[in-house]
């Protein structure tokens, strides 16, 4: 059994998949407020308990690294250390930055002449965001290559015309007025389905043109299920990224 958890930022996830039926078994999404110290452990324990597993049948564990709030960064880091020291057979871990798995899921769906940006809130108006490579399933963005600002900034760094670009993660309405002029771009925001009914999330939001047919993509794959299967993707691929220490990716000092 693989174990993810994203707890990096507001919106959290805890998902219990099973590589051998390629399918997630159960997962628990919530909007935290700066208690993912009380709330993590928990709903890792309720995901479990739904499963009808127990801990000691996880063999991986995977977790956002960040960029994302400090506390929730910290705390997802430092909860799945702690379930591989008291487990009786050492798992494999994996830590994977929050933009390339928002990104995954989206970059197989959009056209070869598409640019895909994940965005992440970083708190009091600001953004953290990329550009997703096509060709590169693996992409393990580094610091270097995360920018941040407010949204104006951000769409000041898009380009005025040219390619389709998808903005895909945590998006805001500042965000959207800021690009609106933008007829190219085009804004979705999977960080919000939880959120939703379940008539609405099996409607299709992304833009034109775009399908949902591939196995394991599309917008019905929620934000655990979509951590478990790129940790799955690394570990099949013998990535960098599973000797890669398990450490925090700050973009700027905690306040």
């Amino acid at each position: 059994m693989l174990l993810a958890l994203d707890v990096a930022s507001s919106i959290c996830t805890v998902a219990l998949f099973d590589p051998a039926g390629d399918r997630v078994l159960a997962e628990q999404v919530w909007r935290s407020r700066r208690r993912q110290t009380e709330e993590t452990l928990p709903a890792a324990a309720e995901v479990l308990a739904q499963a009808g597993a127990a801990m000691d049948d996880v063999r991986i564990l995977a977790v956002t690294t960040g960029p994302g709030s400090f506390t929730g960064v910290r705390i997802g880091i430092s909860v799945v250390k702690g379930i591989a020291l008291g487990l009786p057979q050492p798992p494999q871990l994996i830590g994977l930055p929050v933009l390339s798995v928002t990104a995954a899921r989206f970059v197989p769906l959009a056209a070869a002449s598409t640019d895909v940006w994940p965005v992440l809130q970083a708190g009091r108006g600001r953004f953290n965001w990329a550009v997703a490579p096509a060709d590169d399933p693996l992409w393990l963005p580094a610091v270097a290559d995360h920018c941040a600002g407010q949204a104006e900034a951000l769409a000041a760094a898009l380009p005025t015309e040219g390619r389709p670009v998808w903005l895909v993660g945590e998006l805001s309405d500042g965000l959207r007025q800021a690009v609106q002029g933008l007829a190219h771009v085009h804004c979705i925001d999977p960080a919000a389905d939880f959120d939703l009914s379940e008539q609405d999330r099996r409607e299709s939001r992304l833009p034109n043109g775009a399908g949902d047919n591939s196995p394991g993509y599309g917008l019905s794959q929620t934000r655990g299920e979509g951590l478990a299967r790129l940790a799955m993707r690394h570990l099949r691929a013998g990535s960098p990224a599973l000797t890669a220490p398990l450490q925090p990716l700050y973009l700027r000092p905690p306040q």
